[in-house]
């Protein structure tokens, strides 16, 4: 697909009630980039399983984004997903926004990566891709046939969100860390004290009987 002033780079989620179907939108997708109708940057389909982890199933990678799991976005997308953090994220309860964001109004900012997270079900096969588009039109009659529901939300936005998650990770990270090391540190200073009680303990009963036995 040419670029144009007019087309657009989203991110798309799409979840079927039919596990298979997953499968038949991603040929369907390389069918679209091949007819020229759109560009694929990354796809893959995706399953979570009962510890929440996200697994690939199938995927179709560009060439350019060599070194990721699935290529650029998406790949880094399911690494978030996938991860201790893409369970909270995928939570009902919403913490992604107030952990991520310090706007004033990000109580009431729908999270780009919840909305994905949600979509990606239990034993439910879904497709993630990011795509170049001129119109939803053309992927969106064409994953509708499979009876599927597509989430899109534009790249640039996905990137954002994904860039604090990873941020985020890496300073509860940092904080386990600091909170790791003041517990051994303070516990090496409590065992310290003990032991200087104890030893002052032993002093304090060896003076004691010197002074008995003068």
């Amino acid at each position: 697909m040419s670029d144009d002033t007019t087309t657009s780079v989203n991110v798309i989620a799409v979840s079927f009630e039919e596990g298979s179907s997953a499968y038949e939108a991603l040929t369907n997708l390389k069918e679209l980039e091949s007819q020229d109708q759109i560009g694929m940057r990354g796809a893959a389909v995706v399953v979570r399983d009962e510890t929440g982890q996200v697994l690939v199933k199938d995927q179709v990678t560009d060439e350019s984004f060599v070194g990721t799991a699935t290529g650029g976005l998406v790949g880094l997308l399911i690494g978030i997903l996938g991860g201790p953090f893409g369970i909270l994220i995928g939570g009902a309860t919403g913490l992604l926004i107030g952990s991520l964001f310090d706007d004033d109004d990000a109580d009431d900012t729908e999270s780009v990566l919840a909305e994905i997270s949600k979509s990606i079900r239990v034993g439910h096969e879904s497709l993630l891709a990011e795509v170049t588009e001129q119109s939803p039109e053309v992927i969106d009659t064409a994953m509708v046939r499979l009876g599927g529901t597509v989430i899109r939300r534009a790249a640039d936005d996905v990137e954002a969100e994904v860039a604090a998650a990873e941020h985020a990770q890496r300073e509860a990270k940092r904080k386990a860390r600091k909170e790791l090391l003041h517990a051994r540190h303070d516990k090496h200073i409590e065992h310290i004290r003990a032991r200087i009680a104890e030893l002052m303990a032993k002093l304090h009963r060896h003076q004691k009987v010197e002074g008995a036995s003068s």
